[in-house]
This record gives C-alpha cells, structure tokens and sequence, in this order.
C-alpha cells in the first residue's frame, strides 16, 4: 500500500512511544468515560500507527474484538510484532475492506484532518452496525519547551535546519498532510452532516513535564523527544537526498545524543522545567438505528 508516513514523517517505534504516553492508564479514566464503549464490542481503529491505541484498548476492554488497520505496510508489521491480541492489517481509510454493519465501534486519532470527510465518515457509517459509535480523536495543539541544554544550537546545526526546512513543507504539501483540519466547532458539525446523531465533545489536557513525575515516566518523556528528534534528523536521508551529506547526518545525531545525555543526567538533581501539554479532543456519535 504505502510507507511514506512511516519512512518521512516518524518512525514506527518513536511513534509508539509517544503515543503509549498519550494514552497511559494514567488517562484511562477520562478516555473510558468518555468513549462508552459496551463490553464485548467489536472495535476496528482506523489509521491505528504502530498500534498504541489498540494496546490501550485492548487492556481497557479485554473482552472486545478490536482491528487495527492502517494504510502504511511498516506501522502494520510493527504493531503485529509488539501488540498481541489485536487483528492488524493494512488497508485504506477511503475504502474499507469490511462488509456492511460489521463493527460496534470505530475510533480514530489524528486521522480525521488528513482524509476527505465525505469518504471517511462515510465508510465508518457503512461498515458501523445500526447504533454503532464513532470516535473521533484529533490533538488540538500542543506547548512544547525544551531544556536549556537541548534548545541550545550550534551554527552547524543552525545550518543544517535552514537548508531542509522547504523538503519539510514540501513534503507536508505533497502528500496533503492536515488538508482537512477541522476546528473545533466544525468537526461536530460535520459529523452530524455526515449523518451522525447524538455528537458529544470532550478534552483532556496530557501534561508531560519530566519534573513532576516519576523518574519512570521521566525518563519514558524525555526519550520520546529525542526519539523524535532523531527521527527528524534521520528523515534527512529521504527528505533531502543529497543536500545533506551522510557525515553532517552522522555529526548531528551525535550532537542531538549527546543533548538528551546531559538532560537524563539532571534528572533529580536540577530541575529544568521542560515540558509538553497536549490539548486532545474527543467528538463521539452514533449510527443511526
């Protein structure tokens, strides 16, 4: 099908990690209050990555029967290497390879904004049973600071970024990346234009400041900012092609480690205040019966 998010925009495995912190059992309470979901469900997540979510809900409702599908081959053989219990397979969001009515309960996160409405709500309608749910999650924006020691750059890396901002944009255009963001207001509405009933919203904001937590979750924290930060560093091979030499690549990835290691070694002895809050919403509503 396709590896283009997986291979230019994050890799699977800094994706898996970022995601799990976004959807903790610290947050369970919020996420199964809000989603409502019976027991012994069917639940297929559209766009599901590496297959955090699934993780999560798999632990959540243990007796569901949950899909995981998304069109990236990658994502797919790394979240049926690492997530038991959930049936993962690769297809499209647009074209759903399931029959009429075969699910209870769709979900998806961060997904929505990337696919023409129409097609997306449409296919859920289709494949969801009479009274099926339809989750719609969607990050709303985030705060994001760095400690000093890793905010700090150096000219070569001043350079370096100068040079590849346009492949980054680039890149976000071609492959119509946010195309169909929807704010705050607008997704309700459109679901309920696309035939949903009874829509509900809900937010939560996910705090992740390595400070105020257990050295555990610190450390989970900081290494997914500089899981992040490498990918982004490694998305240059792609990105860039030869515009960025493999040693200027070799170099700034030293540099980025060499950050992260300063920043580990503060942990509980000089706090830095370093943090990122994500705003998520959550818009929920139901076939008609």
């Amino acid at each position: 099908m396709s590896n283009y998010w997986s291979t230019l925009v994050q890799l699977p495995d800094t994706l898996m990690t970022s995601r799990r912190l976004r959807f903790s059992d610290r947050l369970k309470a919020f996420y199964t209050g809000f989603f409502g979901i019976p027991g012994g469900s069917k639940i297929l997540e559209i766009g599901c990555g590496p297959g955090a979510l699934c993780e999560s809900l798999r632990r959540w409702y243990p007796d569901c029967d949950i899909t995981g599908l998304d069109l990236d081959e990658d994502f797919i053989s790394y979240a049926k290497s690492r997530v038991p219990g959930v049936n993962f397979i690769v297809g499209n969001a647009e074209k759903l390879p399931f029959p009429n009515h075969s699910f209870d309960v769709t979900i998806s996160n961060t997904v929505a904004e990337h696919i023409d409405h129409g097609s997306f709500f449409g296919e859920q309608l289709r494949v969801l049973r009479p009274g099926g749910v339809c989750i719609v999650l969607s990050t709303r924006g985030s705060t994001h600071l760095p400690a000093p020691c890793i905010a700090e750059e150096s000219d070569f890396e001043r350079d370096i970024w100068r040079r590849v901002e346009r492949h980054f944009l680039e890149t976000k255009d071609n492959f119509g990346i946010g195309k169909f963001a929807m704010n705050e207001q607008e997704l309700p509405q459109i679901m309920e234009k696309m035939g949903l009933m009874n829509i509900e919203t809900g937010y939560i904001s996910i705090d992740l400041t390595p400070d105020c937590t257990d050295p555990e979750t610190a450390s989970e924290i900081i290494e997914s900012w500089r899981a992040n930060d490498i990918d982004a560093v490694k998305m240059l091979r792609n990105l860039a092609g030869d515009e960025v030499g493999e040693g200027e690549i070799a170099r700034l990835i030293g540099l980025t480690e060499e950050k992260y290691r300063r920043r580990l070694g503060l942990l509980g002895r000089e706090r830095q205040w370093d943090c990122e809050v994500v705003q998520m919403m959550a818009a929920r509503g139901t076939a008609r019966g």
